[in-house]
């Protein structure tokens, strides 16, 4: 069965989306076609791809422990770090560490050209030690990556052979901690804004006709957010799926209007759509996207695995048949 993969960006909070890909590329019969990722769901896609082109699926599997054991690896000398209290509790987030409400404060006042002028970001290395971008141009797997052009606003898609290291930090750059990726002239941010992720590119360049979608950021949260820092994640939460949300709109208009025979128009009437996602980051703030000890990635990957057993137990027989997520019912939100 042949799929394609979206996957969206979150920070640490990708673990999940780590554990989602270990648990589909454990079944043989599926196989994927096309990735688009943005941010962390972009670094996932590149290693995965990577690890696949190297290895199969083992070795697709075993690149995705090894980059966020590296990622766990760096993050234990940051100075984000829990609270000896937060750990007592069991609180994953970084709320009240003093670091993180130091970075949070100094962010609205200075920004990383003043903070960071060296332009310094610890993921270079990790994607340098994880990724061999010259392998990536013969992956079996098309990838989409999205980031975001500072200066026109418009997202743009990389695909396989531009992908470079540069590429995927620009995806990631946001811009109130890191200073913008220039590439090709041209200054970027966090794909995010424009694309999280971008979709059309697998309809219309993949032959795959299912679309399984890894949601990492919640639609849905209960109650009125009234700390700052329940309306900053709600902000951040709704900020990042919005472009998300107005093109599964565009996309179901599209099926609607589409002629089912004729050309790109049949692909785009063909298009099943499929969603994973957990109730888990609804217990998660934004600060614990900054969190990277192993324990917590460790329980992201188990929680993503989980949630992906019950996709394919519940929806196994629906691949390649029909839609799960019904992304029709978005037009009568239009």
């Amino acid at each position: 069965m042949l799929i394609d993969l979206a996957l969206q960006g979150g920070g640490s909070h990708g673990a999940f989306t780590w554990g989602v890909l270990d648990r589909l590329i454990e079944e043989p019969w599926l196989k994927i076609d096309a990735i688009s990722g943005t941010s962390a769901g972009a670094m996932n896609a590149a290693v995965l791809a990577d690890g696949w082109t190297r290895g199969g699926a083992s070795g697709a599997r075993a690149a995705l422990e090894a980059y966020w054991e590296r990622v766990a690896s760096a993050a234990a000398f940051s100075p984000l770090q829990r609270t000896p209290l937060d750990r007592l509790l069991g609180r994953w987030t970084l709320d009240t560490s003093p670091a993180f409400i130091a970075l949070d404060l100094m962010s609205r006042v200075f920004s990383p050209y003043d903070l960071n002028p060296c332009g310094y970001n610890p993921l270079a290395a990790i994607l340098e030690a994880s990724i061999d971008f010259k392998r990536l141009v013969q992956s079996p797997i098309k990838l989409f990556v999205t980031a975001t052009n500072v200066r026109t606003g418009r997202g743009r898609i990389f695909r396989n052979a531009e992908l470079t290291a540069e590429v995927l930090l620009a995806s990631a750059c946001l811009p109130t901690m890191f200073q913008a990726i220039e590439i090709d002239g041209e200054p970027y941010w966090d794909g995010g804004f424009a694309g999280n992720p971008t979709i059309t590119p697998l309809v219309r360049e993949s032959a795959a006709q299912d679309t399984i979608l890894v949601q990492i950021n919640p639609r849905e949260r209960p109650g009125t957010p009234r700390s700052a820092a329940e309306i900053l994640n709600r902000l951040n939460e709704v900020s990042f799926n919005a472009t998300l949300m107005k093109e599964l709109r565009m996309i179901a208009l599209m099926r609607e209007m589409a002629d089912p025979g004729c050309g790109e128009g049949a692909r785009w009437a063909a298009m099943r759509t499929h969603r994973i996602m957990t109730d888990m980051m609804t217990e998660l703030g934004y600060s614990s996207k900054l969190n990277g000890e192993w324990a917590f990635l460790y329980l992201l990957r188990a929680e993503g695995r989980r949630a992906a057993g019950a996709f394919l137990d519940a929806h196994a027989g629906d691949l390649g048949q029909r839609s799960t997520a019904d992304i029709d019912a978005l037009l009568a939100e239009c």
